[in-house]
This record gives structure tokens, sequence and C-alpha cells, in this order.
């Protein structure tokens, strides 16, 4: 399914900014994943909204080549929500899930609290896997997570360190001008609205995107190969958008708000509501086009 179109790639090219937000892990873990919210409504709105029939998982569980019996170590593992799909594949296997953040890590280990498949909770960093031995798995999976890392060079030689052998690495992440529509939409807003220039920026994964993954997973890796993955999410309803996009933290217009104030982020929402509204109104859907891939490493 290829919904790259030629006015899409126009738009990103007239759109995307080359700088982008940078979220420190400390930001990842006392701001952003404190709690599960942030992470629900993006993948139920994901979910709910995509027109591929095939989700995310799917595409990820394609690429593991499972048979059921491998030990799985998911980077960043958030609230549970891949490994919850991708346990059944698992059911002879074994799961690991590190994260930084504390409060998914326990919204994880709810989440699949009483399966057969024997799972195990480690709060750390995915730069330091100390606590594993050499060889420790079979399949590492890093879900929209590496451009939050202190330092991805080392992450990715541990990865090698603990894989083993016949083993396979997954790492998933963006184009940085996946869902340009919604960057379009906030970046006329904040002209509108004169913002200051510090918020016109990229999101944080151009720092480690399906364009530039190469250069960092090539030295650490014999063979890499890049498979990409494409999906349209389409809003009929307005509120649902802007849930989605409140999620984003506004493309990380409130990662560090400073002295913007409750009422800029109001206003922020009251305008792009009234222009979602329009094209739904006009076209009965707004699209949001993502461009996303994994780094298969072996």
């Amino acid at each position: 399914m290829d919904f790259r179109t030629p006015e899409v790639d126009r738009l990103a090219a007239e759109v995307i900014p080359d700088e982008f937000f940078e979220l420190s892990a400390q930001d990842a873990r006392e701001v952003f994943f404190a709690d599960t919210r942030m992470l629900d409504g993006k993948q139920l709105a994901h979910n709910r909204f995509r027109t591929n029939p095939r989700s995310l998982v799917d595409h990820l569980a394609e690429q593991l080549e499972l048979s059921g019996t491998e030990a799985l170590l998911d980077l960043g593992c958030g609230n549970g929500f891949v490994l919850e799909h991708l346990r059944p594949h698992l059911a002879g296997g074994s799961i690991v899930g590190l994260d930084i953040a504390p409060g998914v890590l326990r919204a994880a280990e709810a989440r699949l609290k009483g399966v057969a498949t024997p799972c195990r909770w480690v709060e750390g960093s995915a730069d330091d896997l100390s606590c594993f031995a050499d060889d420790s798995f079979d399949r590492v999976i890093a879900t929209y997570m590496m451009h939050y890392v202190p330092d991805i060079d080392r992450c990715l030689a541990e990865v090698r360190r603990v894989l083993r052998p016949d083993g396979k690495f997954v790492l998933t992440t963006d184009r940085p001008d996946s869902m340009v529509e919604m960057y379009d939409l906030h970046f006329a807003i904040l002209r509108e609205m004169r913002a200051p220039e510090r918020l016109f920026k990229a999101t944080p994964k151009a720092r480690i995107s399906i364009l530039n993954g190469h250069e960092y997973v090539d030295s650490h890796f014999a063979g890499v190969e890049l498979r990409t993955w494409q999906d349209q999410l389409r809003f009929a309803d307005a509120d649902a958008f802007l849930a989605f996009y409140s999620a984003h933290n506004y493309c990380c217009a409130a990662s560090h708000p400073g002295d913007l104030g409750e009422d800029f982020f109001r206003e922020l929402r009251e305008r792009a509501q009234t222009r979602v509204q329009a094209v739904i109104a006009r076209e009965g859907y707004f699209a949001l086009t993502k461009f996303t891939g994994s780094f298969i490493c072996s």
C-alpha cells in the first residue's frame, strides 16, 4: 500500500525544518512517560484510525520471524502495548521489558500479568545493558525510542553483545516527514500566532530516522536491511484528531514551553480544531500520512 504522492513529497520539502527538537532521557522518564497517558492516546488513535489493514505490530511480527521459543528483549517497552500483541508469538519463549520510566514499566507489568510466557521487567537505560550476560537474547527490539537514548552507539554495541550469534535486532523509527500534514497545520497556526522561532522544529525522531539510521547501525551489524511500512490515519472527527495532536505534545511545542502559558495552548487547540473541521467538511476526513520502517540487523 503506497500513500506517497508528489503532493505529500512537495509538502514535506516545504514544511519540515532541518533542525529538530532534542528530548533528553530525563524528559522521557520524568515528563513524557511519567504515566501512560501520551502513549495510550497515540496507540488508540493509530489502531482506530489507520487505513492500512496490517498494523505496525503485524509488520514487526513479520520482521522478527518468531518460531515461538525465542528470548526477546524490548528496549523502551513503554506500557507493554507492543509486547502484549507479540506475546502470542512467544508462547514457548520469554520476554524482558526494559524502560527508563518506572511509571510506564509498572503499566507494562500490569498489562501482561498472568500470561504463561515468562516476563521480567527491568528499569534502566538502553545504553547500559550490563545487567544482561553476553548472548542472552534471540531477538531485541527498539520501537520508536532510540532517539531518546543518550549514547546511541553504546546502545547498539550493547545490543550486539547481548544478542546471540544467530539473533536479530529490529530497530523501528520514522522518516522526519512522517505525518507531515500535522506539522503543516501546526506550523501554519504558530505563524498566525507569531510564536517563538524555537518552536519551529522537526520531530526528535530525526535524530535517528529511516533516512540516517544506516549511519548508526551499519558499523555494529554485518547484515542490515531497511524494510519500510506506510499507513494513513484518517480522522472524521476534529476532537479525535485534537486528542492525538495533544498526545504528541502539540508537535513538541509543549516540550519546553517556557513562559508560553496555558492560554497559548488553548488558542493553539482552538485554531487547530477550526482548521481541521474545515478540512473534514470539505474532504470528509483529515489525513496524516505515516512513513516508517524497521532496520533488520543481524
